[in-house]
């Protein structure tokens, strides 16, 4: 695309409006306008703050929430696993005694702390946004530029609430046609991944734009930005549009001038004629519903297809990565999937937990029974979205099939309370990673739609869900 003189991406903008000043060797100060911490992430960060003798800068900017190491079995407390119960317990301390917003246990905002923020409102276009976890880029469906950082960097974010950065580099990946059905925005983010690659993004910022992003509900597009750093930019983003000012109008923390805000918010948009790093683009009407075979994202094929041949003009690195894959999941090239027995099935994390993913899968349920051999998991992302579940009855048709329904967390994404995987099973996964041992040592992870996922839990191995949608 040729540069036309003035124009400014998005992510430009929210660059500038950032930018405190800028330093030597090519780095810049940067304002952070909202810093989530998070069981996991956080105690060590605190830990530094107080050797040094320094406080919490601005507790108002703030909001912590215990997610990753907390029990969703019902009636939970603090205990979880060796270790969460000091963790859960030192986020809540150091939240009260800095005056940091809490988001706890017992509390219908608790949730995954990526959920419950764009549930309540506290992430808003144009924010600079940090947490202490990767998939923190989940937020920039809101027009906000938002990415996971270091321990170090919470503590010097909690300490200044700045950053000193590099600008990072900014892709763009353009996304037209129409989504054939059953095709879901997780399906378009594994098809997508598996064209472009896992290293595509270069670190950088990622603009989703297009037709098919347009037309996205919000939820879809939380999806869609959350599986951003599994092509490798650190933060995805999406330009606000009237979708997004409906979203936010219904948050509980919008902005009290809201007009004002709207007027600020739709100059948040690419301008024709920028220039990007990088431009990819992809049409979606070609895409069937997508299921990994691999440990990255990338290692991702149409249900309905075969596991591809090792390609051995590729890099080494990359023939390597596909033949440990294959070995870890005891598959072979030419095999299907179709048919492939699984023993677990999740249908929750911060990609796929919010209500429309259990509304959509539900209704492959309802009516239906997990397969005897088959533990299925439902996990919703914010107790605000399992109270909400519940209202529509939504609870009731997973436990009469014979789904597990949780309480709030992290939970079987990434295996760091009791919800884990045993050695040598299959799960048919709405996460977002599959590497070895992310669900549990030994297992292997099948990354899939909600409806997939639910679809393979009823049949008790994977299936193609418009199969199982017409019958």
């Amino acid at each position: 695309m040729t540069k036309t003189r003035g124009a400014t991406t998005l992510f430009q903008k929210v660059w500038d409006a950032t930018r405190i000043c800028e330093l030597e060797a090519n780095r810049a100060l940067i304002h952070v306008d909202r810093h989530l911490l998070h069981d996991l992430s956080s105690p060590q960060a605190f830990s530094g703050l107080r050797s040094a003798g320094r406080i919490v800068r601005n507790a108002r900017l703030c909001v912590a929430v215990p997610d990753h190491v907390v029990e969703t079995a019902p009636d939970r407390g603090d205990d979880t696993v060796p270790g969460g119960r000091e963790m859960i317990t030192a986020l809540r301390a150091n939240a009260r005694s800095s005056g940091i917003p809490l988001f706890d246990l017992g509390d219908s905002r608790q949730g995954i702390v990526h959920v419950t923020a764009a549930d309540q409102g506290v992430v808003l276009p144009g924010m600079t946004v940090v947490c202490g976890d990767s998939h923190t880029c989940t937020l920039g469906a809101l027009g906000a530029w938002a990415f996971g950082i270091g321990t170090s960097e919470i503590e010097h974010v909690l300490a200044t609430q700045t950053l000193v950065m590099r600008k990072p580099l900014s892709s763009r990946i353009t996304i037209k046609g129409l989504r054939a059905p059953g095709v879901s925005s997780k399906d378009l983010a594994l098809g997508m991944i598996a064209r472009i690659g896992t290293g595509a993004a270069a670190g950088g910022v990622l603009e989703y734009a297009g037709p098919a992003v347009e037309a996205l509900s919000m939820e879809e597009r939380f999806t869609l930005c959350n599986m951003g750093i599994e092509a490798s930019a650190r933060a995805a983003i999406i330009a606000p549009d009237q979708t997004t000012f409906e979203y936010l109008a219904r948050r509980p923390h919008r902005p009290r001038d809201f007009d004002a805000a709207l007027t600020a918010w739709e100059g948040l948009k690419t301008d024709v004629g920028s220039n990007f790093h990088q431009e990819f683009f992809l049409d979606c009407g070609d895409l069937a519903p997508q299921i990994s075979w691999g440990t990255n994202p990338s290692q991702t094929i149409a249900v309905d297809a075969t596991i591809p041949e090792i390609d051995m003009a590729a890099p080494p690195q990359k023939r390597e990565s596909a033949a440990r894959a294959l070995a870890y999941m005891d598959l072979r090239p030419g095999q299907h999937l179709l048919g492939l027995p699984i023993q677990y099935v999740f249908i929750g994390s911060c990609t796929n937990s919010r209500l429309s993913d259990l509304i959509s899968a539900a209704q492959v349920v309802r009516g239906r029974r997990v397969a005897a051999h088959v533990r299925a998991l439902v996990v919703p992302g914010s107790t605000l979205i399992k109270q909400e579940a519940e209202r529509l009855g939504l609870d009731q048709i997973f436990r009469t099939a014979g789904f597990e329904w949780r309480e709030s967390g992290c939970s079987m994404c990434v295996g760091m309370n009791s919800d884990r995987v045993p050695a040598g099973t299959r799960c048919v996964s709405t996460s977002n990673r599959n590497f070895e041992g992310r669900q549990g040592k030994g297992a292997r992870t099948h990354l899939a739609s909600p409806s997939s996922a639910a679809a393979a839990a009823i049949a008790g191995c994977i299936v193609d869900v418009r199969d199982l949608a017409s019958s």
